[in-house]
Formats: C-alpha cells, structure tokens, sequence
C-alpha cells in the first residue's frame, strides 16, 4: 500500500522534491555562474556613472593603493569597471569561462586587499567589527564560494578543444 501524500515515503511533493533537487544538481554550477556573472556585469557597468556605485571610492582607493599612484583615480575607475565588466560577461555566457574565473579571483584577492589597505574604513577601532564598507567586502565570500563551486565543475571537465 502506498505511503499517504506529503509523508516523505514517495508521494508526490517528495518526487517533486527529488525531481528539483535533481535538476538545481545537475545544473546548479551553471546558476550560480550566471548569477555572479550578472551582479559583476550589473556593478561594472555602475562604475561608468559617477556617484551610481557605492562602492567606487572604496574601490578607487584600494586599486589606487595596489597601483601604488601610478594610475589616477579616473583611469582606476575605468580600468575596474570595465575588468567586471569582461568578468561578468564571461561568466554570464560562458565564453572564455576559465580566463574570466581567473579574473574574477584575482579581482576578488583585491577587493579583499582594502580590508587591510583602509584599515580605518574597514574596521571600527582596533576591534574586529567590521564598518557597513567591510561588511560590503566581506560579504563577498558568498560569491567567491559560488565561483569555486563554478570553477571545480569547469577544470573537472575534459580541456576544451
């Protein structure tokens, strides 16, 4: 006799469950590469509008200090945007998939770099809580778990030819 609906024993919101589970594993690498990959495109394109992106002086700042001055801020600006541009078109479409995941990790090591670069924007005092601009960095390890999960699907596949 079969188990009664919604008892987990196999009725049809359990299969319909499975079936879904199935699919987000099948193609769950695929989401999240096009989901990063529309947020970079989304904030490189701001980054082209002064004042759109919150993120800017941060950004400008950071890149500056990596740069050690050697570019001026415009041209930092520029320069970052259109990386996430280029990072999140190639996440979004899958073109030049590992060149853009090796763009996107090294970007992501300088965002991270301003958590020590702009301590006094970062932190609060000398504890470890970070300001609303460390925790908009910080929450960047979401993105950064969903591209590896992108990037172990990608290099676990056969080279491209």
């Amino acid at each position: 006799m079969p188990a009664p609906e919604g008892t987990g024993d196999g009725g049809r919101a359990t299969r319909a469950a499975r079936s879904l589970a199935g699919g987000l594993q099948r193609r769950g690498p695929e989401l999240l590469r096009v989901c990063v990959g529309a947020v970079f495109l989304w904030f490189g394109v701001l980054k082209f509008f002064p004042a759109a992106s919150p993120a800017e002086g941060v950004a400008v700042r950071a890149a500056t200090k990596l740069t050690f001055g050697l570019m001026p801020p415009d041209v930092v600006l520029r320069v970052l945007a259109a990386s996430e541009m280029a990072i999140g078109l190639g996440l979004v479409t899958g073109v030049l998939l590992r060149v853009a995941l090796v763009g996107f990790f090294a970007h992501m090591a300088g965002v991270f770099s301003a958590l020590l670069l702009l301590p006094g924007e970062m932190w609060q005092g000398n504890a470890p809580v970070p300001t609303l601009e460390g925790q908009y960095i910080i929450k960047n390890v979401v993105l950064v778990a969903a591209c590896l999960v992108v990037a172990a699907d990608e290099w676990g596949r056969a080279a491209p030819r």
